[in-house]
């Protein structure tokens, strides 16, 4: 069990400036000055382009986007077209890897970590063996995108809690338009909050880890 994971809850931000911590932490990981930092984060509405990103996926001319408020980002990820905006949960490891070979693992634990947690809310998650990420029947329910830089990585799963189901219409997430979105509260018939997401998924990721957790105000980094 590592004791040294450091656990910092963003709050509500917008994606340049996790973006740019993001970058930050992981050069500071990548020199050994900070331990494993996870970052939780709910984003205002953004959609960011992967490696793998085909601009078609993009219903909607980038300009367009724009003046309605949702920001667009090329990032260095694997992936297509994701989405991120109010009511989704984010979650950024910044975690050094000891091998290449542990970058699969890496993803496969992240989804075991979420299927878990949607347990707790009486919904089955599964994995496709075509794309990563976690199903519910022919629906994500969340995205995970990596990139590993150093040995070390960023990004990471983007979890529909109480997420606005229509941004389909903004994009083909992921690149699989024969493929729809859902969320929790959809699940469930209910609301459910970004808390009660945090309170199933936070204890999930630890059991999978095999971390603990060292909770850290936003306002204690310092690089």
């Amino acid at each position: 069990m590592s004791e040294g994971t450091r656990l910092i809850d963003l709050g509500r931000m917008r994606f340049g400036p996790a973006l740019d911590l993001q970058h930050r932490l992981h050069a500071a990981r990548a020199s050994d000055e900070i331990p494993d930092t996870w970052l939780l984060v709910e984003h205002e509405p953004v959609i960011t382009l992967g490696r793998n990103a085909d601009l078609a996926n993009l219903l909607m001319p980038r300009p367009l986007l724009e003046r309605r408020g949702v920001d667009v980002f090329e990032i260095e990820r694997g992936g297509d077209v994701t989405y991120h905006g109010p009511g989704q949960l984010v979650v950024y490891p910044i975690r050094k890897l000891a091998r290449f070979r542990e970058i699969v693992p890496l993803v496969r634990s992240l989804e075991e970590a979420i299927i878990r947690a949607l347990t707790s809310f009486g919904v089955v998650g599964e994995r496709w063996r075509e794309h990563a990420g976690v199903w519910v029947g022919s629906d994500q329910i969340c995205a995970v995108g990596l990139a590993v830089q150093r040995m070390v990585s960023l990004h990471g799963i983007a979890l529909n809690v109480s997420t606005d189901l229509s941004y389909p219409q903004l994009i083909n997430p992921c690149g699989l338009p024969d493929r729809g979105v859902t969320s929790i509260s959809r699940e469930t018939g209910r609301t459910v909050s970004l808390e009660e997401a945090k309170a199933a998924l936070l204890p999930a990721l630890e059991r999978t880890f095999h971390v603990r957790f060292q909770p850290q105000s936003a306002k204690s980094i310092e690089l």
